[in-house]
């Protein structure tokens, strides 16, 4: 079972930028799809964005086209979301999480939740001036 672990939320003003990273200790994200989900206060969680396993083709969110990335880096074991133009509507705690079955978990904008088994503890990200 591969454990998760996120960093780099923080509070940033309007517009600004944030990167987060999702690290894995225990086993290589290699061979996992990864998936960014959040949840803000009173509100349903939410994909935001994935990377397939064997095709690294990335999956977003409309409402986050053009301004977030999501990249991979096997080198160091570890799946990163850079956020920039950020919105106060972007204010929730993100987390990231991998689905046991490889090839699960990201054809589409629409990443399901359902499809992911294992989640990281989650990060606070707070977009405000």
């Amino acid at each position: 079972q591969v454990h998760l672990v996120e960093s780099g939320g923080g509070l940033v003003q309007p517009g600004g930028s944030l990167r987060l990273s999702c690290a894995a200790s225990d086993e290589s994200l290699h061979y996992y799809t990864v998936g960014w989900f959040r949840q803000a206060p009173g509100k349903e969680r939410e994909g935001v964005s994935c990377i397939h396993v064997l095709t690294g083709n990335p999956q977003y969110k409309d409402s986050v086209k053009g301004r977030f990335t999501i990249s991979r880096d096997s080198t160091k074991n570890t799946v990163y979301l850079q956020m920039d133009n950020l919105k106060p509507e972007d204010t929730a705690v993100y987390y990231c999480a991998a689905p046991q079955i490889m090839g699960y978990g990201c054809y589409d904008s629409t990443i399901q939740g359902s499809e992911y088994d294992h989640w990281g503890q989650g990060i606070q990200v707070t977009v405000s001036s």
